[in-house]
């Protein structure tokens, strides 16, 4: 199963719209995975009405409507792989610690991945329990980064594989 990780699109405020490359690979996505601060609920309409599958939550740059459509965290099994999801995980500084505390092995309902965004930094490491911890970034909005980023992962024999962070330019 092939995944397309995204965050941060902030639109139409950060960018009028996707570009056509991140399209592309929403079309090519078996699941979509958008972790908040969408800020427009027609983003959301959009990727529902061409994404395969969609899984996604509210960021804190999103209004009523997301929250009340998407929720803070979700939570989906995908071909045997424990997937969280969640907009902010705090500062980079004991975030393995904290990410451990709320999704690790040690919780009622672990995860084996959990994906967020919030920074607009793209991040990929593994806690001391396991957990798998990934951010794609924004594909519309680099902040210190040099262009924008997406994520993508494939998911086969109750694994992830191939994680590649994939360059967005405008």
């Amino acid at each position: 199963m092939r995944l397309l990780l995204l965050s941060d699109t902030h639109l139409p405020v950060r960018a009028a719209t996707l570009q056509p490359q991140v399209w592309s690979l929403v079309d090519d996505a078996d699941l979509v995975i958008h972790a908040g601060d969408w800020v427009d609920v027609a983003t959301l309409d959009a990727l529902e009405s061409r994404a395969a599958r969609l899984v996604g939550v509210a960021g804190n740059n999103d209004g009523p409507e997301l929250h009340e459509r998407l929720g803070e965290v979700v939570r989906v099994e995908v071909e045997g792989v424990r997937i969280a999801v969640i907009h902010e995980t705090g500062a980079a500084a004991g975030r393995e610690r904290r990410c451990d505390a709320l999704f690790g092995p040690e919780v009622d309902a672990p995860a084996d991945v959990l994906i967020f965004g919030h920074s607009h930094i793209p991040w990929d490491s593994t806690t001391p329990g396991g957990l798998r911890l990934l951010n794609p970034g924004s594909p519309t909005d680099r902040r210190r980064q040099p262009v924008g980023t997406v994520m993508t992962a494939r998911v086969a024999d109750g694994a992830l594989h191939d994680v590649a962070l994939v360059p967005t330019p405008r």
